[in-house]
């Protein structure tokens, strides 16, 4: 879909959605370890790919202010963060109820972070409606807004995974 739209937020969206499926790996290895130490592990590399897609997110940001072009297919695009809102509140509810069930702080950041990627995704709806509106320029704008978002979840996530919840 972002090869068809060109939108930088659905890229960050795309990017980081991406980031979350690879912290399964270290999670499931952590629960298959049965190892505190190893979900400790786990925790810190959905720390690290939160704050990875932060960065990656920031930069295409920053290269669509120098560099403009606006998004097209806005159909799509919406349609693309409609299913990525109802796919990541799925995930995150499931996560989340699971982490508390298993006690697993790892696996509460994770549920925790995509609750929040789900309204991350209404951030791409929004993206299409901008540029709808005739403001094109709100695409990079929203963008930067989904890093805060995402550095925001990197904190709590990192709280969460040391035992300091902000819960």
């Amino acid at each position: 879909m972002f090869a068809l739209t060109g939108s930088l937020a659905l890229l960050a969206d795309l990017i980081h959605n991406g980031g979350d499926a690879l912290t399964a790996i270290p999670l499931g290895i952590a629960f298959a370890l049965r190892s505190q130490r190893a979900e400790r592990l786990a925790g810190l590399a959905v720390v690290a790919a939160i704050f990875v897609s932060a960065c990656v997110a920031a930069y295409e940001a920053v290269v669509r202010f120098i560099h403009p072009s606006t998004p097209d297919r806005l159909t799509a695009l919406a349609l693309a963060g409609a299913v990525g809102f109802a796919g990541n509140r799925l995930a995150g509810l499931v996560r989340t109820r699971a982490g508390r069930r298993l006690n697993s702080p790892a696996l509460i950041a994770d549920g925790e972070h995509a609750r929040v990627d789900a309204y991350v995704s209404l951030a791409v709806i929004a993206s299409a409606l901008a540029i709808v509106a005739g403001a094109p320029i709100l695409d990079p704008v929203i963008g930067l807004g989904m890093t805060a978002v995402i550095l925001r979840i990197t904190r709590e996530s990192w709280r969460t995974v040391r035992g300091h919840s902000h819960h």
